[in-house]
């Protein structure tokens, strides 16, 4: 049988999702914690590998098991074995040709940022933080540059294993509520740093460094020394990942999401 979790996780507790040798990863943490629950390994696909210190509300993996378990099982029993910067949020039979990744045709990330002079230990971690105003206007005219299919090697890290730098990135929207702003990513697929390297660059440009035309200057440079240094990872959250309607994945519980939320759950 074919298993589907929904996964939330504090990212700013772990070294990414991937499992490392250290272990210090969200992987090695949810599968010593099916391992507990199952009494066997249970290795995961996930939808998305997140990096040090990025969080997930509508992270997606899958696991194989012969295990019979009803499906609230594997939400609470899980649970118990997870530390507090985890949790299970729902588990779904699957057809055997679900695959977490590859199943998978866009994915959505949000970006926190509090603005305010002075920064606030209560989002330590969970928002990245900035001291000086932004231009909400020119930050948004510039995103537009990079709506559409492009080669996204000048916001691609060093380290990014992708095939290919090309990418269809559906859109990218900005909203202000009070000290809040919420920065909304939707791709095909994203480059490894690829969000936090768009978000140096909006930065640089909301800052009065940059134009908003500098942007495609960016883009089409396809020279990553081109653009801004890649931002903090803090605020940075893994919201949802789109499926075909007939797997019938449950939306990310965004009961728990908390922060601005200018798009309820679209």
């Amino acid at each position: 049988m074919r298993i589907a979790l929904g996964i939330h996780y504090d990212g700013a507790a772990f070294s990414g999702w991937q499992s490392q040798p250290h272990g210090n990863t969200v992987q090695q943490t949810l599968e010593a914690a099916l391992r507990e629950f199952g009494g066997v390994a249970l290795p995961t696909t996930v939808a998305g590998r997140t990096d040090t210190g990025v969080h997930g509300i509508g992270q997606v993996v899958h696991f194989d098991t012969e295990l019979d378990r009803a499906m609230f099982s594997w939400v609470r029993g899980v649970n118990a074995f997870l530390p507090k910067t985890v949790a299970v949020q729902w588990a779904q039979a699957m057809p055997d040709d679900f695959h977490a990744r590859f199943a998978a045709f866009e994915r959505t990330y949000f970006y926190v940022l509090y603005v305010h002079p002075v920064r606030s230990p209560l989002l330590e971690g969970r928002c990245g933080w900035l001291h000086t105003p932004l231009d909400l206007d020119a930050m948004r005219t510039a995103s537009q540059a990079l709506v559409g299919e492009h080669d996204f090697s000048a916001f691609r890290s060093s380290e990014c294993q992708a095939k290919t730098p090309v990418k269809h990135l559906y859109a990218i929207d900005i909203e202000q509520q009070g000290h809040f702003f919420v920065f909304r990513f939707r791709a095909s697929a994203f480059l490894h740093h690829m969000v936090r390297n768009i978000m140096g660059c909006l930065v640089a440009i909301g800052r009065g460094r940059q134009p908003a035309s500098w942007m495609s200057q960016v883009l089409a440079s396809l020279d990553r020394r081109q653009a801004a240094p890649t931002f903090m990872p803090d605020g940075l959250y893994l919201a949802r990942v789109g499926y075909p309607e007939r797997f019938a994945v449950p939306e990310p519980n965004w009961a728990a999401w908390p922060f601005p939320m200018p798009w309820a759950s679209s």
